[in-house]
């Protein structure tokens, strides 16, 4: 088919030729109609607009594993109206994204609106701009079916692990918790590495460093390549050099080259928002998609490094007129990933003449790094020159070694340095003073410091995202949504925590004098890093005793593997699932029937009062310590650990301190001083207010005096609510209730995402907050009836509910919310019970259908240790 003649006829013909373009978004769509003529209208389909069925029967897994699909019910008006337009319309042109998650999309359009191949074009571009939409047009192809079916295997064969392990999990573990395949992989990784955290032994050893008095009179600071393992080596070390004299040895000077990192993929861009931005990896990939959206970069699910020879002759126009000829060096990376898939290109400006672009700050600090990066990709090595001068002495045969490094020419390094997740202390490098060979030095003094040793450092959400792309488990479209899962299931949290306090020793020769000193240092402190939770670590342990191949790296990254080839058009999908199938659902049934319930218990000891048996385990509502037993006559004591502990590593000491609180500390302007530990962590309690105290605080050891600072800085911070701006003529306040942090915007209060300060919110963020809370919201509500609006259907994990005034009713299975009357709706309510409500909340608002507004701020009172 000659696709340009027709192109031309579409727009050129003498009667009005009616053209349907389909997108995901409505930004998207608002940006695309920009560019086409009245001849095109241009509509979204918000994203999926059908999946999977809910329950059991949505797979057919005796009859080559056919999927069931349906249309979601807040998306059936929304298939009537496109489904209208594209019978009245010439041409429909599917323009959804490029990667196999799009390629999904247009297939179920295509299906669900009875669509013809002979009307219907499928078109991509990697970049929303007048010319690639043009030249989109001017090239359609088909639907890519083999795209689909690797998108398919993996939907399919997600939701046969998840609904098949997820009630083995609620058997041997806990009520409803839930299982996926590279979520649990993630959690694993997490686990791991705290583990190896706690059971790191960490060893010291001197390090010696040396500063000298050049002829010239520079100083010259150097260093003993040499590490002493205990003091008496590094003190016999500096008591040889008592007396001694130095010389230069011998210098060396040699030039070195520094390259460019280059442009960005997903998951190196959701790094470096990470480490320079301090942006987590659902809200990096929220700003990438807007400015995608409204046309400023290319696609931003793609795990190639390609640029196009189109970006690469722009960049140089840019770097050669910012900065002169010399510093551009047009260059192509290779991608390493053989697998690369998603789109074909980089994650780039669309035009490189713009360094800034975006509708608030967030976007344009987002961009801007996106710009640099790509920038900085075109342009030539840094020319740097490095000495290195080594220095003897008479004292023994040791060596002092110093290093410079001098950059001679800036290059790239004048636009963009990339950053590293390594957080080692980094000495700084620059230019040495000048000597000769022979030269005589002074010692002015010689330090031997003692250091520990350290483990691997906790992920962040980043460093996580890096080693799931280093192992090849998982995909650009999918590093977020598994970040993001494993959070909310509360498998792992994000948290900032507060380190300790360990002395150090310090030698030091000066003027032929040894000084032996002990100084403290603080270590161990971690922010915004990922620790797993006690019943992520619980869930780990028995998946990885029951379910060895579903947990294994290898075999996931290999499950990957696959998914590449069916969309190669080499494997077919269906075989792919049942040799995977048939063996997982053996040891499904196999472990349901033998595997034994867990806790996690472990003992501790004995309580020093009672002698009764001392154990932490998890109780019904999460980690617990437990005095005694029924079989002990009295009824046992419990008491739950606070943020910040673990069953894995309380001690004795620290499960008892949480039986002797809460406990009054001191008198403050007249009233009692209460410490305790809450739901929420520990507090201080002022009359009938309660103050957060940093966590692990030892409240039972809590002089008055520490008492009393802690509480005249809790009273000193700021008061809430804060009123930050007015946003569609109402004032938004910045408030912290029982949930957490909040914005307040009308009758509506929408979430601080956890590790944001809130009293550093400002009016452009909470907006942005607000916005993506309507979008979501918006998503979720399948029916709001007109009689009251309070009273809606809203769509939750397990099927959709009722929600009114605070309570969350379910739906009768088969209840279709559409042909739901106001008048049966409110008899649905009249008949709820407390426990129905309680139950529709657990599945609806707490598990993925919460109500746009939350429940009002109350009190953190604290929590008792009556049985549970």
């Amino acid at each position: 088919m000659d696709q340009t003649p027709y192109f031309c006829t579409l727009t050129t013909s003498w009667y009005m030729i009616k053209n349907l373009v389909i997108v995901e978004s409505p930004a998207k769509a608002k940006t695309i109609e920009k560019y086409l003529g009245k001849d095109f209208t241009v509509k979204s389909s918000m994203g999926h607009i059908r999946d999977l069925s809910k329950g059991d029967d949505a797979v057919d897994v005796k009859n080559g594993y056919v999927p069931r699909y349906e249309i979601s019910p807040d998306k059936k008006d929304l298939v009537r109206e496109l489904k209208k337009l594209a019978t009245d319309a010439e041409v429909v042109w599917l323009a959804t994204d490029e990667d196999r998650e799009g390629e999904a999309i247009s297939w179920h359009l295509f299906d669900a609106l009875g669509l013809k191949e002979s009307s219907t074009r499928r078109i991509v571009f990697n970049e929303i701009t007048k010319p690639a939409i043009l030249k989109a047009i001017e090239n359609p192809r088909k639907i890519d079916k083999y795209l689909v079916d690797a998108q398919q295997a993996r939907r399919v064969l997600d939701r046969l692990v998840g609904y098949e392990l997820s009630p083995v999990l609620w058997k041997k573990v806990k009520p409803q918790l839930s299982a996926g395949r590279v979520q649990s992989v993630s959690v694993r990784l997490v686990v791991e590495r705290e583990r190896e955290i706690n059971e790191f032994d960490s060893k010291s050893e001197f390090r010696v460093t040396a500063e000298f008095q050049t002829p010239e009179g520079k100083l010259l600071k150097a260093e003993c390549p040499k590490r002493f393992k205990t003091s008496e080596e590094a003190h016999a070390f500096l008591q040889s050099l008592v007396g001694a004299g130095y010389k230069v040895l011998g210098t060396e000077v040699k030039p070195a080259f520094r390259s460019p990192a280059p442009p960005f993929t997903t998951s190196t861009l959701q790094q470096e928002a990470s480490r320079k931005l301090g942006y987590d990896v659902s809200r990096t990939m929220q700003l990438a998609q807007r400015l995608y959206e409204n046309g400023h970069i290319t696609y931003m699910r793609t795990d190639s490094v390609n640029l196009s020879q189109t970006a690469i002759e722009a960049a140089k126009k840019e770097v050669t007129s910012l900065f002169g000829a010399q510093f551009s060096s047009p260059r192509n990376f290779t991608t390493k990933n053989e697998n690369a898939q998603e789109a074909h290109e980089a994650i780039r400006p669309t035009y490189f003449e713009n360094q800034s672009a975006g509708d608030d700050n967030a976007q344009r600090k987002l961009y801007e790094l996106i710009w640099k990066r790509s920038i900085a990709s075109q342009m030539a090595k840094a020319e740097l020159e490095k000495t290195i001068i080594e220095i003897g002495n008479s004292g023994n045969k040791e060596k002092f070694v110093a290093e410079g490094e001098v950059i001679k020419f800036e290059g790239f390094l004048k636009v963009y340095l990339e950053s590293s997740d390594e957080d080692e202390e980094e000495e700084e490098s620059g230019l040495l003073p000048r000597v000769n060979d022979g030269d005589v030095l002074k010692a002015q003094s010689v330090v031997a410091t003692e250091r520990f040793s350290k483990p691997a450092p906790r992920y962040t959400e980043a460093s996580l995202v890096k080693k799931l792309e280093e192992l090849g488990i998982g995909r650009p479209s999918t590093y977020a949504p598994t970040i993001s899962t494993i959070q909310k299931r509360g498998y792992v949290v994000t948290e900032s925590r507060d380190g300790k306090k360990r002395n150090f020793q310090v030698l030091s020769l000066i003027n032929d004098q040894i000084k032996a000193e002990s100084r403290s240092e603080n270590y161990g402190y971690e922010k915004n890093k990922l620790f797993p939770t006690d019943i992520g670590i619980l869930v780990t342990d028995f998946l990885l005793s029951n379910f060895t191949g579903i947990m294994d790296y290898g075999f996931t990254a290999s499950v990957e593997k696959e998914f590449d080839e069916i969309a190669q058009g080499m494997k077919g999908w269906q075989s792919m699932i049942d040799g995977f199938y048939n063996p997982f659902h053996e040891s499904v049934e196999k472990t349901t029937e033998t595997a034994s319930r867990v806790t996690g218990e472990r003992a501790l000891g004995t309580d020093p009062k009672t002698g009764r048996k001392v154990i932490v385990r998890i109780g019904r509502f999460g980690p617990l310590v437990q005095i005694g037993t029924k079989e002990d006559g009295d009824e046992p004591q419990f008491a739950s650990l606070q943020k910040g502990q673990s069953i894995e590593t309380i001690s004795l000491d620290d499960a008892m301190k949480l039986f002797a609180l809460p406990r009054e500390v001191m008198q403050f302007e007249g009233q009692p001083v209460i410490a305790g530990i809450g739901r929420y962590g520990p507090y201080l309690k002022l009359g009938e207010k309660f103050y957060s105290v940093p966590r692990g605080t030892d409240l039972v050891a809590m002089t008055p005096d520490e008492a009393e600072i802690l509480l005249r800085a809790a009273l000193s911070a700021p008061q809430f609510p804060i009123e930050i701006g007015v946003y569609e003529g109402e004032t938004l306040t910045v408030n912290k209730g029982r949930f957490g942090p909040f914005i307040k915007f009308g009758s509506a209060f929408i979430s601080i995402p956890r590790g944001e300060d809130p009293s550093g919110i400002k009016l452009d963020r909470a907006i942005e907050l607000i916005k993506a809370k309507e979008e979501s919201d918006r998503s979720k509500t399948l029916k709001v009836f007109d009689q009251d609006k309070e009273l809606q259907v809203l769509k939750g994990r397990y099927g959709p509910y009722l929600s009114y005034k605070k309570q969350n009713i379910p739906l009768p299975k088969g209840t279709d919310p559409e042909s739901l009357t106001f008048e049966n709706a409110m008899e649905l309510v009249s008949k709820a019970t407390p426990k129905t409500t309680a139950k529709a909340g657990a599945k609806g608002a707490a598990r993925g259908g919460a109500k746009s507004t939350v429940k009002k701020a109350a009190s953190k009172a604290p929590r008792t240790t009556k049985k549970k």
